[in-house]
């Protein structure tokens, strides 16, 4: 069994680092059967997957990791990984809660992001 844990902490760490300061490049994570799930919204393919992240309303973003939970998803080597944390955004200084769950696929000697959920977390009553 390949290292999950220290795979999805590279993974994390990158794909945060990437999305902070250039969205478009986080093309070669996805692949055309990839689907991104954003705040309820549904979109498939690694082209419209970047289109809709670097459409979002904002010029820059800090993403902050509390919590990576991971586990291997299934025989061929898939990873689930969940994370929690914070993210700024623009010249706001409150940050705002987040979770995203991701699940990792083996290809072609990597991985790449075939499911990717991504939720704000709002306080209970809100």
């Amino acid at each position: 069994m390949a290292d999950f844990e220290g795979i999805a902490k590279q993974f994390v760490q990158f794909y945060y680092q990437t999305f902070d300061q250039n969205r478009q490049q986080l093309a070669s994570l996805y692949r055309e059967d990839s689907m991104l799930t954003f705040e309820q919204t549904p979109t498939q393919g690694a082209a419209n997957i970047v289109q809709k992240l670097t459409d979002l309303p904002f010029q820059k973003v800090e993403h902050q990791v509390a919590t990576l939970d991971a586990q291997p998803s299934n025989g061929s080597g898939g990873i689930m990984v969940v994370v929690s944390g914070a993210l700024l955004v623009d010249e706001e200084r409150r940050p705002m809660s987040y979770t995203q769950t991701f699940q990792l696929l083996p290809a072609d000697g990597s991985y790449y992001v075939f499911n990717d959920i991504f939720r704000l977390v709002y306080p209970a009553g809100a």
